[in-house]
């Protein structure tokens, strides 16, 4: 295989990445506090001896976008929205994770938890606890919550000290590395935040990545055949 079709292969590889992000994007349009992700394309040019040079596009790459999204409403006493940058700060057998899914409810020991029975974790870094005889929970813009006027707790936003260094775990977890308080952002009681997926323009991506993909397969089949004919033709 010459250099065009090893380029080629380099490029369906790619693209099938792609294709995959953008389906997964799709598929969590409703999960609420998901983030789009994208795939960075990188070019590595090599000299060659006899052509000019060798051009590989390499596909490892992944940006994810952290812009706000709509809020939406329900009314949920433990159910938090971010207005601004920031995440909250979750507890997993993994280590640390940032989110900014904002649905829990108290678990059995009084602990606000994940769907998933992760707990999260306050301004100190320390789990969130809510005394079970407490009643009519109120949230103030800074996240404290608090019950008669008495302050219970306040749920802390996190952001990574690096931002190159956030990485995307699973569904709408974070890998941060170190984290520091966020500054600037409020939280919304009663309300969660949509995904920031824009379905008509991932499907509209997925269809690009779709027609690009088959245009790389025809040029494939065709240096298939072009190179079994002069296969054929020498051994006659």
């Amino acid at each position: 295989m010459d250099a065009a079709g090893y380029a080629t292969l380099n490029r369906q590889s790619g693209l099938m990445r792609e294709m995959g992000v953008v389906a997964n994007n799709i598929a969590n349009a409703s999960t609420t506090g998901f983030r789009r992700e994208g795939v960075v394309f990188s070019e590595f040019v090599a000299a060659l001896d006899e052509d000019p040079s060798l051009s590989m596009a390499d596909a490892s790459g992944r940006h994810v976008d952290l812009s706000q999204s709509t809020l939406a409403q329900t009314g949920g006493t433990f159910d938090f929205a971010i207005q601004g940058d920031g995440f909250f700060l979750i507890e997993t057998p993994q280590g640390q994770r940032l989110t900014r899914a904002g649905s829990f409810t108290p678990s059995a020991e009084g602990e606000l938890v994940t769907p998933d029975g992760y707990r999260l974790l306050d301004a100190g870094g320390a789990p969130i606890f809510i005394p079970p005889d407490v009643k009519g929970v109120a949230m103030s813009a800074d996240g404290t919550l608090s019950s008669n006027g008495q302050p219970i707790a306040q749920v802390g936003l996190w952001q990574p000290t690096d931002p190159l260094a956030l990485k995307h775990q699973t569904g709408t977890l974070f890998d941060g590395g170190e984290v520091e308080p966020a500054e600037g952002a409020t939280v919304m009681q009663g309300m969660l935040e949509d995904s920031n997926v824009e379905p008509v323009s991932e499907i509209a991506r997925m269809i690009e990545v779709q027609r690009a993909y088959e245009l790389g397969q025809k040029f494939l089949d065709a240096e298939d055949e072009r190179v079994r004919g002069v296969i054929t033709t020498l051994g006659r």
